[in-house]
């Protein structure tokens, strides 16, 4: 996670979305000189890139940042039938998506070849299935997509503005005392738990330990599809298990409506801080934090 730097909060009298937005931008900046640095020693660096999903919480109120196809899904209380309603707050940028290929078709107006059916999977110049990264140099910078960079990732024809998105898309909502917790996640855990059957796993168990729950409940699932147990699963080796399962992130952030109502609360600046980043594709990660009022 991309600490949100200080002087951004400062400049801008507190959070906003505009804060997270400028973040966001000045990591990848930060990776994008990393990558210029290390070209001519590391050129497979361009190739390098992840999602990343941001949450904060701020004198009550919720912000949202997502570029990729990490999600956070809200469990909120109703209170009428007594039960945990899942409330999704991101939504992925993904080619899969029809709205995401018509977003690269109309700012790639002049490239029929934006996105690209390839092996019955929807890819952005049929290499990629995410449309917003951090990193990911080969596709935004055209001086990154040439030799010695390996051939599978260099494009036929140059380009003269980024095909990839760095920045995110920014919900903000006041959080309200129905408003239970927050799931973090990488796509890994959404291919095979719903919004909802996660929502319950956190809302049934014990807090302790959650995260790790739910990723075991995907993984199950995932050992389900392929006829095989959850135990035999496991022992396969972590690189030929990317076959089976992607890589699966989760942060569970539970809410206490006490201190998130409580606006003038004069606690840390930061007290809660989470991070997380997965290794495999390179693509996912998340990041929370909070100030004292969760």
């Amino acid at each position: 996670m991309h600490r949100v730097p200080l002087e951004f909060t400062s400049e801008n009298n507190g959070m906003s979305a505009n804060v997270i937005n400028k973040a966001f931008l000045a990591t990848e900046e930060e990776f994008l000189s990393l990558v210029k640095k290390q070209w001519l020693n590391k050129p497979q660096i361009a190739s390098v890139g992840a999602c990343c999903l941001v949450g904060v919480v701020c004198s009550g109120v919720l912000y949202i940042a997502n570029a990729g196809d990490s999600r956070v899904v809200l469990g909120r209380l109703e209170r009428a039938i007594k039960d945990i309603k899942a409330v999704q707050l991101s939504y992925e940028h993904n080619a899969s998506i029809e709205s995401v290929r018509e977003e690269l078709h109309s700012l790639h107006p002049d490239d029929p070849h934006i996105v690209v059916l390839k092996h019955k999977v929807w890819r952005v110049k049929g290499l990629i299935q995410i449309s917003r990264s951090i990193g990911d140099a080969y596709l935004k910078r055209a001086e990154f997509n040439r030799e010695p960079l390996l051939a599978k990732f260099r494009l036929p024809e140059p380009f003269d503005k980024p095909i990839l998105k760095s920045e995110p898309t920014i919900l903000v909502q006041k959080l309200c005392p129905e408003d239970q917790f927050l799931i973090f996640a990488s796509d890994g855990l959404w291919e095979h738990l719903s919004n909802q059957e996660a929502v319950d796993i956190v809302h049934s168990c014990p807090r302790n330990g959650i995260a790790r729950k739910l990723l075991k409940a995907a993984l199950c699932e995932a050992a389900k599809k392929r006829e095989m147990r959850y135990s035999d699963l496991k022992k396969i080796d972590r690189g030929v298990r990317r076959h089976f399962h992607d890589d699966i992130t989760v942060i569970v952030l539970f809410l206490d409506s006490n201190l998130v109502s409580r606006s003038s609360f004069r606690g840390p600046l930061i007290s809660i801080k989470g991070g997380c980043g997965v290794s495999g594709n390179g693509k996912g990660g998340c990041g929370v934090s909070g100030n004292g009022n969760t």
